[in-house]
């Protein structure tokens, strides 16, 4: 039996909260972020129209789009309403994946409300999140996640799309290799250069050859343009990581700085960490250059790190390798893998400090 798998993702939902919080906003392109050195973390419809996208760093976005609009985000009033909404899918299934504060997947082939179609669903709770919230949903509807997180996008914002069973295969065919999720722009750009345009050019490969090609990931090329993806929906995703940065307004030139800097931010994850007890043995700093090049250090120790003091001396043994003083650094960060057990809350950032 074909599963009913629905992937509902938000539209411009960092950007769409500002708006609706604010009537001022409404109608104009916006982004929220820094607008001081910062990074564009959400952009509403109205900014997309210019060209301004997420992770384009202000400066870039205000010379695309001069009369944009930045404001701070807001990350306790975006897991608030995240909780509403998860709360709407649990009326339906307990087979809820989150991926972030705004998607998730669902898997309703057997629902709490004994609904055949997974259409109807789907509009019941888009429905439903623009009653509780003021906010709309797009939804993809198919019978697995790849395929579902596709067709979410189709008729985005505030659409539906559905590719039932025996349309799989003509859709990706047809699809624009842009489109396939897990195809980045520079794999894109190789692929249309070896003649690869759509769904279709990309079947006429063989998983050798993709292999060959592309690497590992090639298996995954070869299979998602079948339509073959039997992942399930997971509602206990293991979470990889913690962690949290800081974006600085001027660039910082000594390593002491640096590291005091990074002290404060490891003391801010500490905290969370120590709080739900879920130590890890893995710590990296990433390192971000006032040339926008980034590096990461990491190091793995054989037991939990359960104490600050530890995390504190790892930090400056990988900071001090081969910095030096006189180089400028605009963001710096931590984070903790290889965690102790699965975090079955929502994703959440910590820190996202762009002023």
């Amino acid at each position: 039996m074909n599963r009913k798998i629905i992937h509902i993702d938000m539209d411009a939902f960092y950007t769409s909260v500002e708006q609706r919080d604010n009537p001022t906003l409404r109608g104009k392109p916006v982004a929220v972020g820094g607008i001081t050195r910062g990074v564009v973390i959400s952009a509403s419809y109205e900014a997309r129209i210019f060209g301004v996208r997420s992770a384009m760093p202000s400066s870039v976005a205000l010379r695309k789009c001069p009369h944009l609009q930045f404001v701070p985000s807001r990350f306790e009033v975006y897991r608030e309403v995240s909780q509403q909404i998860r709360d709407i899918f649990l009326e339906y299934t307990d087979l809820v994946e989150p991926l972030s504060l705004d998607e998730a997947y669902l898997d309703v082939t057997e629902n709490k409300k004994g609904i055949f179609s997974a259409i109807l669903i789907a509009q019941q709770i888009r429905e439903k999140i623009e009653v509780k919230t003021r906010l709309t949903a797009s939804a993809g509807i198919s019978v697995n996640k790849f395929v579902a997180k596709v067709a979410s996008d189709i008729n985005k914002p505030n659409g539906i799309k559905v590719i039932l069973p025996d349309e799989v295969i003509p859709f990706l065919e047809a699809l624009e290799i842009e489109k396939f999720h897990g195809i980045g722009k520079v794999t894109a750009d190789k692929m249309r250069r070896l003649s690869i345009r759509n769904g279709r050019d990309l079947k006429a490969w063989s998983e050798l050859d993709l292999v060959r090609m592309f690497g590992k990931i090639g298996r995954y090329f070869y299979k998602i343009v079948r339509g073959e993806d039997n992942r399930a929906v997971n509602p206990n995703r293991i979470r990889k990581s913690i962690g949290a940065e800081r974006t600085f307004n001027e660039d910082i030139f000594k390593v002491d700085l640096m590291f005091e800097k990074l002290r404060l931010i490891a003391e801010k994850l500490f905290r969370s960490i120590e709080k739900s007890e879920n130590y890890g043995r893995t710590l990296t700093i990433k390192i971000k250059f006032s040339d926008f090049q980034i590096i990461t250090r990491s190091k793995t120790v054989t037991r939990d790190i359960t104490r600050l003091q530890d995390m504190t001396t790892i930090i400056k043994e990988l900071l001090y390798q081969n910095m030096e003083n006189g180089v400028g650094v605009r963001l710096l960060g931590v984070s903790i893998s290889n965690l102790r057990r699965e975090e079955d809350s929502l994703p959440r950032q910590l820190e996202f400090d762009f002023w």
